[in-house]
């Protein structure tokens, strides 16, 4: 199972199926610790682990937990929380992966938590309806809707009449889907999950304003994979550089060799894989052996 679960997570232009697994090794570490602390009779450690992912709603305690902007859209109230965010993140995760690649769908999913949590805080601070609420108890907020919400209303946004096949209810365009979600969540904002609700309507709000900065050729999610590359190259291994000096007649026999010996079949599949995971998911080299085929 850990060798399946392994290598599903570092399958190419899978970010959609990263994420689920993210979420499920979260709560199934979530709910072990919560059965042993609660027969062990140490019930607080648990609490106190379950609050470092929990966003609080009154400002002056977020203030000291920061973290959980981010960490809160990983972490889940019960299994069937989890299980229905999960369902929407894969069909709409995988349509999203499939037209825009799987950097971008990890941009919205944390810019949908960001913006569901600031609307969350934001509210709960300045309209008294909330504040009033979060003054007589302790709200905490957890779960990945918001951040599904965003993916769903992005890909509501980029491709309004893709149609599902529901059961009992049979074709329906994702507009409709997205638009039913984000009126549930409306209506919902004075239920008892007001907060959640809240935050649902946020990262709604934020897919919806990410695709269409996309589509005006501005990315809003661009400094996150930056930011995540940055992370992956701190734990890998970098190669030992070798320097050699040769001649510039010799350099560009090379150059000119390397030019002329790549194959059409190697480029071709440069640009499905551009078609597949965009631009961004090339690596270096095949950057370069795409430019230099250019230049033919």
């Amino acid at each position: 199972m850990l060798d399946e679960f392994k290598n599903a997570f570092q399958r190419h232009n899978n970010a959609h199926i990263q994420l689920i697994i993210i979420n499920v090794v979260v709560f199934a570490a979530m709910g072990v610790l919560m059965v042993i602390s609660e027969i062990g009779g140490f019930q607080s450690f648990y609490e106190l682990i379950h609050q470092q992912f929990a966003i609080p709603a009154r400002i002056d305690s977020f203030i000291v937990k920061p973290w959980t902007l981010i960490t809160y859209a990983f972490a889940h109230a019960g299994f069937r929380h989890i299980i229905f965010n999960m369902i929407a993140l894969y069909w709409f995760g995988k349509i999203f992966v499939e037209y825009l690649g799987s950097d971008k769908l990890i941009a919205v999913y944390f810019l949908g938590a960001m913006g569901g949590g600031l609307l969350y805080l934001l509210v709960f601070n300045t309209v008294p309806y909330f504040s009033n609420q979060s003054d007589n108890v302790i709200i905490l907020m957890v779960g990945a809707s918001a951040a599904v919400n965003a993916i769903i209303v992005a890909a509501a946004t980029l491709l309004p009449d893709y149609t599902f096949s529901l059961l009992l209810i049979g074709p329906i365009k994702i507009k409709y889907i997205a638009a039913i979600t984000v009126f549930m969540s409306f209506i919902g904002i004075v239920d008892v999950n007001a907060g959640g609700n809240v935050a649902h309507l946020g990262g709604a709000l934020m897919g919806f304003v990410y695709i269409k900065q996309l589509q005006s050729g501005i990315n809003w999610g661009g400094w996150i994979t930056a930011t995540i590359d940055w992370f992956k190259n701190l734990f890998t291994a970098k190669p030992k550089v070798k320097v050699t000096y040769r001649n510039n007649e010799a350099t560009s026999t090379k150059k000119a060799s390397t030019k002329a010996s790549i194959p059409q079949d190697e480029i071709d599949t440069i640009l499905d894989k551009i078609s597949d995971g965009g631009y961004e998911s090339l690596t270096k080299d095949e950057k370069e052996k795409l430019f230099n085929a250019s230049k033919k």
